[in-house]
């Protein structure tokens, strides 16, 4: 039996590395020594955490740790292009202190981009921690291994689910309900790509299902609420359920 690193330790990994990246969820700024001291916390309960599954890494502990933080300043700043994004795209919003603080959208991609890079560091088991930490506390499912590019907005939330092998471009807009997944979950196919491509400057509405690894939505398309793809769209399309709403009178 494998042995398996702490649940709560990857959950509290997270919350600290929250408040590292952005200091307005504790409300206390951190000078430089404090933040210095901050962040070699942060390595070393990475590596705890790594402890129990040492013996399962490819390239050791230490340096997926090493590697992890030392692409911390470009993941940061997606980031923050991901805030600018969801306040950018939300009237409600009032300013992107408010998006980082409240949206769980926002923390959801936070936990991706964190859980990605690990993901891409061959660590195992704590990527997938770090989701189901996301997913119970927003409702929002993304795998670690999804590829998503830059100013990616998650309006709402609830319910979306994105697979393994999608890949998101950039300025793409998800509303709730979203399913990004696969036709089949065979374990024959653990290897192939099982999800939808998304291209740039997409917007999916709520309650829509895109299927299939080689299911592609163009560039600029709009994809209308309570839609069932498992075909490409091309660009600049605009794709919608036609339903029909009957409203009757009461007899008095």
């Amino acid at each position: 039996m494998f042995q398996m690193p702490s649940k709560q330790k990857a959950e509290e990994f997270i919350d600290d590395m929250f408040q590292f990246l952005f200091p307005v969820v504790s409300g206390v700024e951190q000078g430089h020594y404090a933040a210095e001291l901050a962040l070699i916390r942060l390595k070393g309960k990475l590596q705890e955490l790594f402890l129990p599954i040492r013996d399962q890494f490819e390239v050791g502990c230490s340096s997926a740790a090493e590697r992890f933080f030392e692409c911390l300043p470009e993941v940061h700043a997606k980031l923050l292009k991901d805030a600018q994004a969801i306040y950018d795209g939300d009237p409600a919003a009032n300013h992107i202190e408010e998006v980082i603080l409240a949206y769980p959208g926002f923390f959801a991609v936070f936990v991706y981009r964190l859980s990605n890079q690990l993901y891409k560091c061959e660590v195992p088991i704590v990527p997938r921690l770090f989701s189901e930490y996301a997913h119970s506390k927003t409702g929002i499912d993304i795998h670690p291994g999804a590829t998503i590019g830059e100013y990616f907005c998650i309006d709402h939330g609830t319910g979306i689910v994105v697979g393994e092998t999608t890949n998101i471009g950039n300025y793409v807009k998800l509303y709730q309900g979203v399913t990004l997944g696969a036709l089949s979950v065979s374990k024959d196919l653990a290897t192939m790509k099982r999800h939808p491509t998304i291209e740039d400057n997409v917007i999916i509405y709520s309650g829509t299902t895109i299927l299939g690894g080689e299911t592609v939505i163009g560039e600029n398309s709009i994809i209308g609420g309570n839609v069932w793809l498992t075909e490409s769209v091309e660009p600049n399309s605009t794709v919608y359920n036609q339903s029909t709403v009957s409203v009757r009178k009461k007899k008095m």
